[in-house]
């Protein structure tokens, strides 16, 4: 039994990882949907693109937020997670709940018509990795470094591998770095969360990746993550201090960041090989 339960989710992960390597330079992208947990993430950069807010889009008992317009004639829509109403915090929503449904929300009612996914937002760097504050990655892969499963197959599928897009040929051109992102639901670690951190080779760590890989996958739309560096998870300064004091040069970086990474996967010169049907 067990043994069938692995084979059936090495299939799935087959079959995932088929649709998800693949490069940006051989699709045609027309329309990007852009997933951001945290409104002081995503408002600099939906102010400098000018996007209008999307009232209607998601049901009204849901707390996301859809902002929507265009860049260089193509569609770009942008999702913010909103604000937290269950437990009467008011705070943003982060984690990998919140970040799948609102995922699975916004592609389900498109239809099919997004062409690729992006997660942007803030994350932690390793040093171990080279990563520095404000640095900008493109991601290669996802995992989870807090769904520990210990029996055949489950541990598997708790760790949750996923191969991405690969980036490396427009993170060369525009000057950002690549790695894998790891994603749990706690802002810190535990030496356990470390050791699987290392196991994964992850470069950054973060809250929302691999649920927002994962919806895409499921829905076969290809993935891609851009992070911004804003705390150093091996470092020496407590992750929470250290994430509140560069949020918002991290913001900046990233309103920078995404017009250049949309703007490079929206330019048909970069797309030689793209077909009509992809």
């Amino acid at each position: 039994m067990l043994f069938r339960l692995w084979l059936a989710v090495s299939l799935i992960f087959s079959q995932i990882f088929s649709v998800q390597s693949i490069q940006v330079e051989s699709m045609k992208i027309e329309h990007v949907l852009i997933m951001v947990a945290m409104e002081a993430e995503a408002k600099p950069f939906v102010e400098h693109l000018k996007l209008e807010e999307s009232a209607d889009f998601f049901p009204s008992h849901m707390p996301f937020v859809c902002f929507s317009g265009e860049h260089h004639a193509t569609k770009v829509t942008v999702v913010t997670l909103g604000k937290d109403s269950v437990y009467g915090t008011g705070v943003d929503n982060v984690g990998t709940v919140t970040a799948s449904l609102a995922t699975e929300l916004a592609l389900a009612k498109y239809g099919g018509s997004v062409d690729l996914v992006v997660n942007a937002g803030t994350c932690g760097g390793f040093k171990r990795k080279n990563a520095e504050i404000a640095d900008v990655f493109l991601t290669t892969g996802v995992a989870n470094h807090d769904r520990r499963i210990p029996i055949p197959g489950f541990d598997a599928y708790g760790i949750g591998k996923l191969e991405t897009m690969d980036p490396t040929t427009m993170a060369g051109k525009l000057g950002y770095k690549t790695g894998i992102c790891t994603t749990g639901n706690s802002l810190d670690k535990t030496d356990k969360d470390d050791e699987i951190m290392k196991d994964n080779d992850a470069s950054l760590k973060d809250m929302e990746a691999a649920a927002v890989a994962w919806v895409a996958s499921m829905n076969k739309v290809p993935y891609l993550g851009v992070k911004v560096v804003t705390d150093i998870v091996d470092g020496d300064i407590p992750t929470q201090d250290e994430f509140m004091a560069n949020l918002g040069a991290a913001a900046t970086s990233l309103q920078a960041a995404l017009p250049k990474v949309l703007t490079y996967v929206c330019d048909e010169s970069n797309h030689e090989g793209a077909k009509s049907d992809l």
